[in-house]
């Protein structure tokens, strides 16, 4: 099993920010594209943003314009800057690592964001 380490979470005021992080070891980081999905109970996990080792990037339609996924090759972590955060972020985050049919997922953080 595929280690991932993540932090970041919590809770914000709409409209604020936060930034999430992904440390994985070096053999993945190097060669899956790595990505952040979301989940809320009752619904399907969804993607929220990815990268592939080349730094092409795929975000969800919801949160285009507003986060931002980066990679942090001296470190093996993926970031995701999140701006302007809605009550309808709020959502368990989850890490991933994505190659052909390999997919390894992290624990998840939470997120919310509430007045």
């Amino acid at each position: 099993q595929v280690q991932f380490v993540e932090s970041g979470g919590g809770l914000v005021q709409p409209g604020g920010s936060l930034r999430l992080s992904c440390a994985a070891p070096e053999i993945i980081f190097s060669i899956y594209a790595m990505g952040w999905y979301r989940q809320t109970p009752g619904k399907q996990r969804e993607l929220v943003a990815s990268i592939t080792s080349g730094g092409t990037t795929n975000y969800g339609d919801s949160v285009k314009g507003r986060f931002t996924i980066s990679r942090d090759n001296a470190k093996n972590t993926v970031n995701l800057q999140m701006n302007d955060l809605k009550p309808e972020d709020t959502a368990v985050y989850y890490c991933n690592a994505q190659w052909g049919p390999h997919n390894f997922w992290g624990q998840g953080t939470q997120v919310t964001v509430s007045s």
